[in-house]
């Protein structure tokens, strides 16, 4: 218990303040916020989906902040929690990374509620190309466990395939975040590469998983 809880340390006041930050944004903006605020838009940046004000202001901080916190005491219930130890650093940064990505599409929210006018193509799509860049470069650094990676049977039964997929994976999601900043230009430049990465680590892992499997039979003969 006390090993696990190493991964908690003081540089959580980042994302902490940040939270802190937009609920107190949503909390003096309220009064000025009209009683239908914009909370979806379609993949051409155009609103199609309205909330209440309170909703708006305040459902969306709460749950950046319920997922955050999860993810900071999952490892207590992971059978693999020692391995956490091994990337707290990436893990951290993952934390932050949500915090950050979430908090900026909260705040564009208020901002649009308030009138400011800007396609949010070019919010997400950049956010999006940058977090999956960074989670690109995080992933290979991320060792075995039950929660955070690409979790897959194969992975999860073999370390060796789990530290090849990661690399693969890695360099799969930085392609797919570079590329993603074409949908800009046109949305399924967006969604393709995003699509690609994730089917394309699931896809790998079973590959490397049956070569891994068929050299140590070999070897066992």
């Amino acid at each position: 218990m006390k090993r696990s809880m190493k991964i908690i340390t003081k540089k959580e006041i980042i994302p902490i303040a940040l939270i802190l930050l937009i609920f107190t944004v949503g909390i003096l903006l309220y009064p000025s916020l009209p009683e239908k605020m914009p909370t979806h838009w379609n993949a051409q940046g155009e609103v199609d989906g309205w909330s209440g004000k309170t909703f708006a202001a305040f459902f969306f901080p709460c749950l950046i902040a319920a997922v955050y916190f999860l993810m900071l005491f999952i490892p207590l219930i992971d059978p693999l929690k020692k391995n956490y130890e091994k990337f707290k650093l990436p893990y951290f940064y993952f934390r932050l990374l949500f915090v950050f990505f979430l908090s900026s599409v909260y705040l564009y929210t208020l901002a649009a509620g308030k009138g400011w006018e800007m396609n949010i193509n070019y919010l997400i799509i950049p956010a999006n190309a940058l977090l999956f860049i960074l989670v690109g470069f995080f992933l290979p650094q991320i060792k075995k466990n039950y929660f955070v990676g690409v979790k897959t049977p194969w992975t999860l039964h073999s370390e060796e395939v789990w530290n090849k997929t990661h690399q693969f994976s890695g360099k799969l999601f930085i392609t797919a975040g570079l590329v993603s900043l074409l949908g800009l230009f046109n949305f399924w430049f967006f969604i393709i590469p995003i699509l690609a990465a994730a089917l394309g680590s699931i896809i790998y892992s079973y590959f490397i998983f049956r070569k891994v499997k068929g050299f140590n039979n070999n070897n066992g003969k």
